[in-house]
């Protein structure tokens, strides 16, 4: 779903830039959790209506709704303070992204997985017993939807009930600048930070989404696993991705997050490399620890690419966000060479995206 979402929830990128520029973070946050909040119970009447298009408007209501509220969250935080920590700051923020994917995991197995009818040879039953199944398969996951409803629209009341500290952004240069909206994209067109740092962010989600996808299929290969046994890896892989975003938001403390982010680009371009060459325990092991050279790539370039834009952040942070589109186009990439070659050889893709990213970081 997350794939297959991507490129139609950026078309929420720029309408959330908007109304960060006319109103501000606070509203756009709100408006991103309220959203979400609406997609999210829109999975009770869609498991009444009983069809994929209902369920697919649920799914996109509340990714586009995530996508307003990443646009506003991420460079609010870094507004939120100096700017010498703000990278910083919000490779701390995103450290919690980690800890609510695992919380997510382990509730779908079990309060979903559990609820769920054991397979059945559908041509063998009745109408009336297919419905039965299938109304009982979709309550239990329309409960976990409605519950998430609720809890982002307490989160909004909290949010709203606190006074957002005022924010002063201005241009680096300090001078006076007019054209309204056409001026603000001149100063993004013209930062070669934020324009490598757009097409470094396309690379990175891209390698993210391809390394946790294609991992399953790796493992078939390397060991001949199941997929139980591949799922178990890629846990293992997200909860080592957890603990290196804390461990890297330390680090940054004391080094250059720069300097940090291509040592940790370039590792990861050998890990992949080795997976290619080694398909066995010792290349699933390597594409594990991918995960722990992924963990301060995102906000890091987030946080490097919209440093000292002023008024022009809001803007520059909806192309970063709309950035993540390549999470959908790389996989289909990937995916291809999974067909032609094998899962092993595959990794090239993900070698090369680590590659753009290390050349940025230098």
């Amino acid at each position: 779903p997350r794939s297959t979402l991507f490129p139609y929830t950026t078309l929420f990128r720029s309408p959330a830039a908007f109304i960060n520029q006319r109103f501000g973070y606070k509203t756009g946050i709100l408006s991103g959790l309220v959203l979400a909040a609406l997609g999210a119970f829109l999975f009770f009447p869609a498991s009444k209506i009983m069809t994929y298009d209902a369920f697919l408007v649920a799914l996109f209501a509340m990714a586009a709704g995530c996508s307003m509220l990443e646009t506003s969250a991420n460079p609010y935080v870094l507004s939120l303070g100096p700017e010498s920590t703000a990278t910083r700051r919000l490779n701390f923020a995103q450290a919690f992204n980690p800890v609510g994917t695992n919380i997510g995991v382990l509730l779908a197995s079990t309060l979903i997985l559990p609820r769920l009818a054991d397979p059945v040879d559908i041509s063998s039953l009745t109408t009336s017993q297919l419905h039965t199944i299938r109304a009982g398969e979709l309550g239990a996951v329309m409960a976990p939807y409605v519950g998430l409803s609720i809890l982002l629209i307490l989160i909004a009341i909290a949010i709203t009930s606190q006074k957002a500290p005022s924010i002063v952004e201005e241009f680096p240069d300090a001078g006076p600048h007019e054209g309204g909206t056409r001026e603000l994209f001149r100063v993004l067109w013209r930062n070669k930070r934020y324009r490598f740092g757009v097409v470094a962010q396309f690379m990175n989600v891209g390698a993210q989404v391809c390394t946790w996808t294609y991992l399953i299929q790796y493992v078939g290969q390397a060991l001949g696993g199941s997929l139980v046994k591949g799922a178990t890896y890629l846990q293992a892989s997200l909860l080592l991705f957890l603990a290196s975003r804390f461990l890297m938001t330390w680090v940054i403390g004391f080094i250059r997050a720069t300097k940090v982010l291509a040592g940790l680009a370039f590792l990861a371009v050998v890990l992949c490399l080795f997976a290619m060459s080694s398909p066995n325990l010792a290349g699933v092991l390597a594409v594990v620890a991918v995960s722990f050279c992924l963990s301060l790539m995102f906000p890091t370039i987030y946080g490097v690419a919209l440093k000292g834009l002023g008024p022009a952040t809001k803007f520059g942070a909806a192309g970063l966000v709309m950035a993540i589109v390549g999470g959908a186009i790389m996989p289909l990439i990937q995916g291809k060479l999974v067909d032609a070659t094998s899962p092993a050889f595959s990794f090239i893709v993900p070698a090369f995206c680590f590659a753009v990213v290390g050349l940025y970081a230098l």
